[in-house]
């Protein structure tokens, strides 16, 4: 039997004859299953206005409405049960690399308006009207059970990257950073691409690759591969609790940049750091970085001791939207040799993020010498950064 084309003036699945019907039927165990998953959040729902056996607790909201798509033990149902292709961001809350990573406010906006709120697919519906805020509290605290690592941190403690205090959360990211002078005589530009990579639940390997241009006494301007640094962080310790978490690093810059043209210091450079960070009440947190640099050739460049503490606060736009995190970031530094004094510096910041996944967020600020200035310019600061881990960087934006 022959089905002929025809056209349809449908106001919801407009023209397109046969190529639209079979779009149509290919996206029909989609439709199906969000058709069922509403019908029974409408259930669900006049159920608990009801009264009648009334869900109340987390493991019963979950059983209710989500085991059929997350299954009992939230790995994910059958295939064969749930009718359509899982996308390759469905959980599996097992995984604790996985489903630590995040703060509980991403896991309830999904919750509550879908996973396209997030830039997730639209198989995950939205249970705004199906449950009310308390039981969307309570199915997420239940669903983080499902993790039985508790080693690995929480997605609270992974704190907004300040422009120069290292943070003590393990992560994966791409960074692209710039740094201008301000000083118009012997200015200087550079872009450093940082490349980490959590390892486990406790370790993270860093790369960094600086490239840049710095002006030379003749006025012109001389560029190239600066200093590249190689690091090793490992977590000692983290409490959702207290709200702390607290690492410590090794790092080796390495001299590959040239030290005439104002792109290197001339000698390998060790360093060893802690990195503390605190959760405080209304979304506000603290920072602290300290930590030394030693020379293996100590007549091209001094022994040095530093200490970074940064302040901010987390604003988000409405309830689960765009967050904003204005920093205050406060640097000290002092090399070990006669004569030299310890540098300040405050740098006013403020990172946001922009894609609708929050994997790509910007940090702009302006680092100010409030002494030592005639030496040390005003510098413009600000990076793009990719959280790859939570997808590529063209995902998630809508």
């Amino acid at each position: 039997m022959t089905v002929k084309s025809t056209k349809s003036h449908s106001p919801v699945l407009g023209g397109g004859g046969e190529s639209r019907t079979r779009a149509l039927w290919g996206h029909l165990p989609v439709v199906l299953l969000l058709a069922i998953v509403w019908l029974e959040g409408i259930s669900f729902s006049q159920t608990s206005r009801n009264g009648a056996s009334k869900p109340n607790t987390g493991k019963e909201i979950f059983q209710a409405a989500c085991v059929g798509c997350h299954g009992q033990d939230g790995k994910g149902a059958p295939r064969a049960s749930i009718g359509f292709e899982p996308p390759s961001t469905f959980p599996d809350f097992t995984d604790c690399n996985a489903t630590t990573r995040e703060d509980n406010p991403t896991w309830k906006s999904i919750v509550h308006y879908g996973g396209p709120s997030r830039g997730f697919s639209e198989i995950m519906p939205s249970f705004t009207e199906a449950l009310t805020a308390e039981q969307i509290e309570k199915v997420v605290q239940y669903v983080r059970g499902f993790c039985r690592e508790p080693s690995w941190p929480r997605g609270e403690l992974n704190l907004p990257r300040t422009l120069f205090t290292e943070k003590a959360f393990p992560e994966d990211e791409v960074v692209v950073e710039t740094t201008i002078d301000t000083k118009t005589t012997s200015g200087q530009v550079m872009n450093n691409l940082v490349y980490e990579r959590r390892l486990s639940n406790k370790n993270q390997l860093e790369f960094n690759v600086p490239v840049g241009a710095a002006q030379q006494g003749s006025g012109s301007w001389a560029g190239g591969v600066g200093d590249v640094t190689l690091g090793y962080k490992r977590l000692i310790a983290s409490s959702l609790r207290t709200g702390s978490i607290f690492s410590v690093s090794a790092e080796a810059t390495l001299p590959t940049g040239n030290k005439t043209k104002g792109l290197g210091t001339g000698t390998t450079i060790l360093e060893g750091f802690a990195a503390y960070d605190q959760l405080l009440p209304k979304n506000t947190f603290l920072q602290f970085q300290s930590g030394f640099e030693i020379p293996t050739d100590q007549s091209q460049v001094n022994k040095a001791l530093y200490w970074r503490t940064a302040v901010g606060q987390g604003i988000r736009q409405g309830h689960f939207g765009r967050l904003w995190s204005p920093m205050l970031e406060v640097l000290a530094d002092r090399e070990f040799a006669t004569g030299q004094k310890t540098n300040w510096d405050v740098v006013p910041e403020v990172q946001v993020t922009l894609s609708r996944r929050q994997h790509v967020r910007g940090n702009f600020g302006i680092r100010f010498p409030v002494n030592n200035t005639a030496s040390r310019p005003i510098q413009v600061v600000f990076y793009l950064l990719w959280d790859w881990f939570d997808g590529g960087l063209r995902d998630g934006w809508r």
